[in-house]
């Protein structure tokens, strides 16, 4: 029977089962679904609402409730829809007519509510330190590669010579923006639901303050309508996801030219590229490629959650199921892919003799020379003008710029002295950017300590982070700090996807 049952006198269709249950994915927010449950149980102890003993019956067979899953000895069934009445199905078996009381004063509507702000508040706390080991590995092969020289290009064509670590910190500060975003969303994300209901709140007197510092939570939200309702917090992150792909999509892209016979700046790790099956000669760069098409899922899910969004009309829908999947996938895929960026540019081989011997080539010296000239007294518009009929010179002679008679460079700007050769050396040119943020030496070793001092704050607020979301020790359950336990938390995903889906059809079925 189910716990809804009594308003109804014919039992549920089996397609309807079918389409309308979301445990064959929801059963990810078992912890957290736990978790929020024993918080609830304990406040309303607190509140007298259920005596000291209930509580205690109540969190102790939930505690083994979340052990039995942990060791998949629990079945989860399509015919109790969710992994709330999941959950609330076994309690009833651990701890008998107890398990009623537990849901007093809460809605399964603030219930969901809860558990996704549980659950992606410790995902986003994961995603930032996966960020930050790519940017850590970045760094760290910026300060390998500071006199490394490569072209650097506009439309894909060579323009001007730059720093390897120069191009590579760069992405470092796309994503020291992805990380900064997803703590400007910390406080929204860290709002607490639980206490509003269905929709209204609730008449017993509860302590929704109390739950949400058992929680962790910073606030609760002010509007009951509101906070069964909203999933702003889901769209932020996944716009913020969107972005985070798009930097990634980005660097995938340049590995993969960069990998190919036609540059040839550096090659990958045999362990990151697979072969072809009928050419022998082949390595492909498959994890990049990946990377950059799966982008495409991350974009579909923001359009996803904003068009079950758009027209919804207060307060809880069924249509609200459809926030959870896209999510998965979402943190499933990022996690992914930041989990084998940071390894395979570990990895990488630089061919820094290659990059070297492409300067040589695209009249790369041809802005140092227009700035030259500048500083001679010619106004740039003209500078720029005699440097495009000095290479179109140069085109006709198939030579470089440093290879014309100092007599034909006077021929066409008699300001041009001897002094300009040193200057149009590819390996001189970085040292005479003057500007902050450029890619001269000087300027890309502060912009490394600027990058490590970055680290170090992301890494300070993630700390605290931790330390700000306490879990009480009696729940015995994932306290959202980093390090292992978040890992393990990730690792177990992984490992049950396959395991809980397969075993909810089947036991629909």
């Amino acid at each position: 029977m189910k716990l809804w049952a009594g308003r109804f006198n014919k039992n549920t269709a089996q397609t309807v089962e079918n389409f309308t249950a979301s445990i064959a994915f929801d059963y990810r927010l078992a912890e957290v679904d736990i978790l929020g449950s024993i918080a609830h149980a304990t406040m309303l102890g607190e509140c007298k609402i259920l005596t000291a003993d209930e509580v205690q019956g109540i969190i102790t067979g939930l505690q083994t409730i979340r052990k039995k899953i942990a060791s998949h000895e629990l079945e989860f069934s399509i015919a109790d829809e969710d992994i709330h009445t999941n959950i609330e199905r076994h309690l009833y078996q651990e701890i008998g007519a107890l398990a009623g009381k537990l849901h007093t004063g809460r809605s399964r509507n603030d219930q969901v509510a809860l558990d996704l702000h549980l659950y992606l508040r410790e995902h986003v706390l994961i995603l930032i330190e996966k960020i930050r080991q790519l940017q850590s590995v970045l760094v760290t092969k910026a300060s390998e590669h500071l006199e490394t020289w490569l072209p650097g290009y506009t439309h894909l064509q060579r323009a001007q010579p730059v720093s390897l670590a120069h191009h590579l910190l760069a992405y470092f500060w796309m994503l020291q923006r992805d990380i900064e975003r997803l703590i400007a969303s910390w406080p929204r994300l860290n709002l607490m639901p639980l206490g509003a209901g269905a929709l209204a709140g609730s008449s017993f007197p509860l302590d929704r303050e109390l739950t949400a510092r058992l929680l962790g939570f910073s606030g609760v939200y002010e509007n009951s309508m509101d906070a069964v309702s909203d999933r702003d917090f889901v769209v932020e992150f996944q716009a913020d996801a969107a972005l985070i792909m798009m930097h990634l999509s980005r660097l995938s892209e340049e590995l993969i030219l960069w990998s190919s016979r036609e540059f040839g700046f550096i090659e990958l790790d045999d362990a990151y590229c697979t072969g072809s099956s009928m050419m022998p000669q082949k390595k492909n760069p498959d994890v990049p490629e990946l990377i950059r098409a799966k982008t495409g899922r991350v974009y579909g899910a923001l359009t996803a959650i904003l068009t079950v969004l758009k027209a919804l009309p207060l307060c809880y829908n069924k249509d609200l199921q459809e926030d959870k999947e896209p999510l998965f996938d979402t943190l499933h895929t990022l996690l992914q892919s930041l989990e084998l960026l940071a390894p395979l540019l570990s990895s990488m081989k630089i061919h820094s003799q290659v990059m070297q011997a492409a300067l040589a080539d695209g009249f790369i010296n041809a802005t140092q020379l227009a700035d030259y000239l500048v500083e001679k007294g010619l106004p740039f518009r003209e500078a720029h003008a005699v440097v495009g009929k000095l290479v179109q010179h140069c085109i006709q002679q198939n030579c470089a710029l440093g290879d014309l008679p100092l007599e034909i460079l006077q021929k066409y700007a008699g300001e041009i002295n001897s002094e300009v050769y040193p200057l149009l050396s590819v390996k001189n040119i970085g040292i005479n950017y003057k500007t902050h943020g450029s890619t001269a030496p000087s300027a890309i070793k502060f912009q490394i300590q600027q990058a490590l001092r970055k680290l170090r704050i992301s890494e300070r607020w993630l700390a605290k982070s931790g330390q700000d979301n306490p879990l009480p020790n009696q729940m015995m359950l994932n306290s959202c700090k980093l390090g292992t336990m978040v890992n393990q938390t990730h690792k177990k995903e992984k490992r049950d996807a396959e395991h809980y889906s397969t075993r909810c059809h089947q036991k629909g079925a």
